[in-house]
């Protein structure tokens, strides 16, 4: 594999990572060499044990990203088993079971639930993994935004604008730790055709293909197709970049 040890020695903590993108974001940095916690609030152990009997080293840990306490608990975990952190994937959000409905529909419960697990979830896993990586002068945080912040789409409003508040965030953050050695970027996917999309009803038919159509590379995308910018971006390919947005979405938003 042309990714095989860009990541040896790492260790990278990969949040919302039981199944679908998180999982393959998990099994891919363990492919490129990295020691990965895996992380959800749901059980991790079966993602880790395919690592392990793949030949790579995972943790699975099981973590709340709107707790600080369980989030703090996640890294010292990882510290305590790996000796460090140098890698963060901030993944876990909701997404794939949201229902699609007009902004006025939506409950505030529902808003909040949204920034508490895409915004503030992130924000506390920065935050518990920046004395490791101060630390040690080094640190790749990657966020997890969305095609939809540079198309607008319409009937999720509360999921469009929690992930421009994690473009926004990384952008700002990247300039608070820069002079740390940290770099903060954003992998921007369009729809992949993930467990939970598959799963639902929401996204099937004209609205998949009327996002097929909009790309200039016109097929469906797989949790796969996010992997090798991940990579990128977590690896010593990325060091002068920081601050930055990459949208993968096979050319649907150029921007």
């Amino acid at each position: 594999m042309e990714q095989a040890g860009k990541l040896a020695g790492r260790v990278a903590i990969i949040t919302g990572a039981a199944q679908g993108i998180g999982a393959q974001y998990a099994q891919a940095l363990a492919a490129a060499g990295a020691a990965v916690t895996v992380a959800d609030v749901q059980d991790t152990q079966a993602v880790a044990q395919a690592i392990v009997s793949a030949g790579g080293q995972a943790l699975a840990v099981k973590a709340d990203v709107t707790d600080p306490t369980s989030v703090r608990g996640m890294v010292a975990a990882t510290v305590e088993h790996f000796g460090k952190v140098d890698i963060l994937i901030n993944n876990a959000a909701l997404f794939g079971n949201v229902v699609l409905k007009p902004f006025e529909q939506l409950e505030s419960a529902e808003w909040d639930r949204m920034m508490a697990v895409n915004v503030r979830g992130a924000f506390e896993c920065c935050k518990a993994v920046l004395p490791e990586m101060r630390r040690n002068k080094y640190g790749k945080i990657v966020n997890i935004a969305s095609g939809t912040v540079f198309k607008g789409a319409p009937m999720m409003l509360h999921y469009v604008a929690s992930k421009g508040a994690i473009v926004a965030f990384s952008r700002a953050l990247a300039r608070e730790v820069g002079g740390d050695g940290i770099r903060v970027n954003t992998l921007a996917p369009g729809l992949v055709m993930s467990e939970n999309v598959l799963a639902n009803p929401a996204w099937k038919g004209a609205v998949v293909d009327n996002n097929v159509a909009s790309r200039a590379i016109k097929r469906d995308a797989t949790p796969e197709d996010m992997c090798g910018t991940m990579i990128y971006l977590c690896s010593s390919d990325s060091d002068f970049v920081t601050g930055q947005v990459l949208v993968v979405d096979g050319g649907s938003v150029m921007h």
